[in-house]
């Protein structure tokens, strides 16, 4: 027995406290919880503490956040929360789930694989890339279904993200010289105090655009599981709405910050592509390195406030203030980080992989995303993901509506490179004209220009061709178009310092890689 830990908290470590007496009871804590692991069943308390962004002070309060934990978790992964069940004090002892009067609640849940847990498969090299594409459509099909109101605008918009900022600081103060450096909050806090002057316009361009919802709110790795061919996301926050209410950038930056903290840099560029892809989030590039610094603030405060509980032993205190010395470390790379103005052009034919590229290359540079096919269908008030199978240089894919289209493009990156922001062009770019009028927009603008172009062979591209055919995604590209496109098309003997060739067939992250070194 533990002495620290409460007397029915230590009297739950016994199988008789359960209904179901479990051959093994093991206890884990987090900084707000009591998780016991019973056989097949989990079931979780949380401590009577009051941090200022919760409060599970009084019995009510626990039971309604045990309610709430219930009902949003449901939303990602609905067989694994079962309900909310009492702790009773009885004649034999505490007991979970018996008659008379509750001493406390804890929310009941099926036990997940272990060998399911993402960070699990991270561990042991697991986790495949179709696996972590399903992740990513998951979470932007939640996304897209969870729900959106004024109040839901207003507590989870930029102003309640400033406020969230100026907590994060205050709560840290103290921790300055134990678990971040004095330059490591100076540096975080000039970098949020920029983005707050600079940016507004793009966290109201993005609330407009419907991305405020209510939202996981702690979405990182442990909180996946892969069970079977389903996947399932839980733990979310329940306890502040005003944590939970956000910018959906706010979730995916937080998982891509937690592969990129474990080492999985990759696998974040995977993750953020797919994310793209599947929402034609635009705007959300811009938005990642503000996020991204968030979340690994908050995990290096949450981290810090476990070295001021007196039931954490001193070897696990070592353990948390290194991680939280980590977390503070990738804030600060957020920070410091940042890509000046530049023009990208993706080029290439229908099915080169350009926009597999493009869509994690736009979230590693923190790049505005503009994609042709998108902007197209848009212009022409239909759904990007609205099917038409148009013969080559017909119907939409006229050359007045191609024209149109590229116009949009291009004054869409004049306006962001204007603003200071980098820009990343989705489209065929096929002819000469149309790669000089985008140079022209980066000279004119004081920009650093790039011309990517991808290629590969064709059995890959028909390949890619034929997969597409059966997914939602907004290109209409298909065998038929690839082959006119590769008799219409232009030599691209751009200079040899604007032009790079990339192999799409190569790992996503080696194609990173050779433009980030293009770049310089």
């Amino acid at each position: 027995m533990d002495a620290a830990l409460p007397a029915h908290i230590q009297a739950l470590l016994s199988p008789k406290a359960y209904p179901d007496s479990p051959k093994d009871v093991e206890l884990r804590q987090t900084h707000i919880s009591y998780v016991f692991l019973a056989d097949e069943l989990v079931y979780k308390l949380k401590k009577p503490l009051d941090l200022g962004f919760l409060d599970f002070t009084t019995l009510e309060k626990r039971r309604h956040f045990c309610e709430e934990e219930v009902r949003l978790n449901r939303r990602l992964c609905d067989e694994t929360y079962l309900g909310v069940v009492p702790v009773v004090e009885t004649d034999a002892g505490v007991q979970v789930e018996a008659e008379g009067e509750p001493i406390d609640y804890a929310v009941k849940m099926r036990r997940l694989p272990e060998d399911g847990m993402m960070t699990a498969m991270l561990e042991r090299d697991a986790l495949t890339l179709a696996q972590l594409r399903q992740l990513a459509e998951k979470i932007a099909e939640f996304h897209a279904s969870s729900e959106q109101s004024d109040e839901i605008d207003e507590l989870g918009g930029f102003e309640t993200a400033k406020t969230n900022w100026q907590e994060n600081f205050d709560q840290t103060v103290s921790k300055i010289g134990v678990t971040i450096s004095q330059e490591q909050f100076d540096g975080i806090r000039g970098f949020i105090d920029r983005e707050v002057k600079q940016s507004a316009d793009v966290f109201g361009l993005r609330a407009r655009e419907g991305r405020i919802r209510d939202c996981h709110g702690d979405m990182r790795s442990d909180a996946v599981c892969f069970v079977q061919d389903s996947v399932c996301i839980y733990d979310c926050i329940e306890f502040n709405e005003r944590f939970r209410y956000s910018d959906v950038a706010s979730d995916v930056a937080f998982l891509a910050m937690d592969l990129e903290f474990r080492g999985y840099r990759a696998l974040s560029d995977e993750l953020l592509g797919a994310y793209i892809r599947a929402t034609g989030d635009s705007t959300l590039p811009l938005v990642l390195p503000f996020y991204k610094c968030y979340r690994a603030y908050v995990r290096g405060k949450v981290d810090g406030f476990q070295l001021d509980q007196p039931e954490i032993d001193d070897q696990q205190k070592k353990a948390v203030a290194e991680g939280a010395r980590h977390y503070f470390d990738l804030a600060h790379q957020y920070a410091t980080h940042s890509t000046p103005p530049t023009l990208v052009v993706m080029s290439g034919l229908t099915g080169s992989g350009k926009s597999y590229l493009g869509n994690a290359l736009s979230a590693r540079l923190g790049a505005a995303l503009y994609n042709s096919d998108v902007v197209r269908k848009a212009l022409l008030g239909l759904e990007a993901t609205e099917r038409r199978w148009e013969p080559f240089g017909a119907g939409i894919y006229n050359p007045e509506t191609t024209a149109m289209t590229y116009e949009a493009l291009l004054s869409n990156a004049r306006s962001m490179l204007e603003h200071g922001r980098p820009v990343v062009l989705d489209a065929s770019f096929l002819k000469r004209q149309e790669r000089e009028a985008a140079r022209k927009v980066a000279v004119e603008t004081n920009a650093a220009f790039a011309v990517i172009e991808c290629t590969a062979d064709e059995a890959t591209i028909k390949e890619r061709l034929s997969e597409r055919a059966t997914e939602q995604v907004a290109s209409d590209g298909r065998w038929e178009i690839y082959q006119r496109q590769l008799e219409v098309r232009e030599p691209i003997d751009e200079s040899p310092s604007d032009l790079l060739r990339v192999n799409s067939t190569l790992p996503l992250s080696a194609q990173i890689d050779a433009v980030l070194k293009h770049l310089g």
